[in-house]
């Protein structure tokens, strides 16, 4: 299945000439890029809070919201402070790539952080040195395809982490910004 995004053909079309424009590099290959994007499910609170082992609802709602299958990770070694043993599944995550990726991204910022209640931006602290960027949503069901559960507690949080070329943090913001992520305005002096 071919998936095609209007943000990745405006992305090679405009959004990156004129990124490179603005950020003064002479080689289009300097300008930073998007490339992947990795959503990541923890299950381990989330199976001692339902009682159950069963995680396959977290599993089904992650393959319909990215399209694609998910992976289960399991633990390497027992701690018995967490009461955690070697081999129980503790997280779920999705790598995306490509097109793939742009249309997530794409859906993210059009459709999912509109769906957010009292959404007033995202921060702009949450990168880390290379210019990745992590969001969190405390509820699935904020993206479309998330299936609303017939239990309030079967709810779970999600995180997307935005993996890109950028060199410092700075870059990645320029990034970001350029492909339409909604930022919290910035402070006026």
């Amino acid at each position: 299945m071919t998936v095609h995004s209007a943000l990745a053909t405006d992305w090679k079309a405009t959004l990156k000439p004129a990124l490179q424009k603005e950020m003064h590099v002479k080689s289009p290959m300097q300008v930073p890029e998007v490339t992947k994007v990795v959503v990541n499910v923890g299950i381990g609170s989330y199976l001692q809070k339902l009682g159950t082992k069963d995680y396959s609802f977290v599993v089904e709602n992650l393959r319909a919201i990215t399209g694609q299958q998910p992976v289960v990770r399991t633990a390497r070694k027992s701690v018995s402070n967490f009461k955690l043993r070697q081999g129980m599944p503790v997280g779920v995550y999705v790598t995306l790539r490509g097109e793939r990726a742009y249309a997530f991204l794409e859906k993210m910022v059009h459709v999912v952080f509109p769906r957010v209640r009292d959404f007033r931006g995202i921060g702009r602290k949450s990168f880390d040195k290379a210019g990745n960027y992590s969001v969190a949503f405390t509820d699935h069901t904020v993206f479309p395809e998330g299936v609303l559960p017939e239990d309030a507690r079967r709810t779970f949080g999600l995180q997307v982490t935005v993996c890109t070329t950028a060199k410092t943090p700075a870059e990645g913001e320029m990034l970001l910004e350029k492909l339409g992520f909604p930022f919290k305005k910035k402070p006026t002096v």
